[in-house]
């Protein structure tokens, strides 16, 4: 039986490292999608990585980061990784910026006991798309996989937006679907996944009002909480929007679109 928490059951076996691989029916979400597991507690990670497989996921775990990117630079390759913070050696925030600086984009899940906003907004800046805490229930983790490896795309509404296939122009920003890839007045942003989804919500609805709660459960799931107190949500989705801002006034100093609306969310304006 599987673990309700994250966090496993007491366990003797110690594996410094393994792969497992899907052996019996999964659903579509996981079918054929493959997790790099990277965590120094031998338990959680031989937990975690067992649930894994039982949902159909493919699962390679290693005990440490200097591991896991040496797996990354000989080819290896994963539709999510998920990586502890702590860690002797090179910790979990310095393994993320050296699997970026090497030009892997793969989307990195943040799983830890540290709690508070400021390794969260560090997470987020360091180009993670989410952050975890490993107590929560395995099902909220799933859920994020699922997210993630299903690679939900925004389905485009009626507005001041040009569809041709797979790519979205609303006046200087293009949206690449096929590639989930964006520029502004092409000039290439360098956005991670989750900041696509987010600029594709507001860019396709240019004009109108979206809400924190909105931007949050595209990202997140429907009706997830985080942070403190009912509205903890919101210091999530405002850093997105800082991380997004800047990207675009990297290429575009003058850029100015994306609008707050105090105590409600953000809005996307037309050129």
């Amino acid at each position: 039986m599987k673990s309700e928490a994250m966090t496993p059951p007491k366990q003797t076996q110690n594996a410094a490292s393994s792969s497992y691989s899907p052996t019996g029916e999964s659903g579509s979400a996981a079918a054929d999608a493959r997790i790099v597991l990277v965590d120094d507690d031998d338990l959680f990670r031989e937990s975690l990585g067992l649930n894994l497989l039982d949902e159909g996921y493919a699962v390679t775990s290693f005990s440490n980061g200097a591991a896991a990117l040496e797996y990354f630079a000989g080819g290896g390759t994963a539709d999510v990784i998920l990586l502890d913070w702590r860690m002797p050696g090179i910790n979990g925030l310095e393994t993320l910026r050296q699997l970026r600086a090497s030009g892997n984009t793969t989307p990195v899940i943040f799983l830890t006991m540290l709690s508070d906003d400021i390794y969260e907004e560090a997470a987020l800046e360091g180009g993670a798309v989410d952050f975890i805490d490993k107590s929560r229930r395995l099902s909220i983790l799933l859920r994020r996989l699922r997210l993630i490896t299903e690679g939900t795309r925004p389905v485009p509404e009626a507005g001041p937006a040009a569809q041709q296939g797979d790519v979205i122009r609303i006046d200087g920003l293009e949206l690449r679907f096929d590639i989930n890839r964006a520029t502004w007045k092409q000039n290439a942003v360098d956005l991670t996944l989750t900041e696509f989804k987010i600029v594709a919500l507001m860019a396709m609805r240019a004009g109108e009002d979206v809400s924190y709660r909105e931007i949050y459960d595209l990202v997140h799931g429907k009706n997830f909480v985080a942070g403190y107190g009912v509205e903890g949500f919101r210091a999530n989705v405002r850093t997105f929007i800082k991380r997004i801002r800047k990207k675009f006034r990297d290429v575009d100093p003058d850029f100015e679109h994306i609008d707050n609306y105090a105590g409600f969310g953000y809005r996307w304006t037309a050129v």
